[in-house]
């Protein structure tokens, strides 16, 4: 009865590291790329949230393989550029794709 039980436990382990290995490589990163890339991320939205001379607060921040990708709005071209130099300014980032678009007021738009 022993035996059984010890051969299931190793079975259910044996398993579970194939199908733990098995994810990773779907989605291309290693568990530590993964890892670093959520740091990443943490930190970048830490920065922005930061920052007082804007409101950098509604910003979406993804990072992959070190490429950080801003998403949202914001109010100008200089909260824009900003985010993006925050976002260059964080250890380990490799590279930034802003993705941010400026929201133009009703005013400014031609009638």
């Amino acid at each position: 009865m022993r035996v059984f039980s010890t051969a299931k436990l190793l079975i259910a382990l044996l398993l579970t590291v194939a199908f733990a290995s098995g994810c990773s490589s779907l989605t291309g990163r290693s568990t530590g790329r993964y890892v670093d890339d959520q740091n990443i991320t943490g930190t970048v939205k830490t920065e922005l949230t930061k920052d007082k001379t804007s409101n950098l607060t509604r910003i979406g921040v993804k990072t992959n393989e070190g490429v950080v990708y801003l998403e949202g709005v914001v109010d100008s071209e200089a909260a824009r550029a900003r985010a993006e130099e925050i976002a260059r300014r964080v250890p380990q980032v490799v590279r930034v794709v802003n993705q941010l678009q400026v929201n133009t007021p009703p005013s400014a738009l031609p009638r």
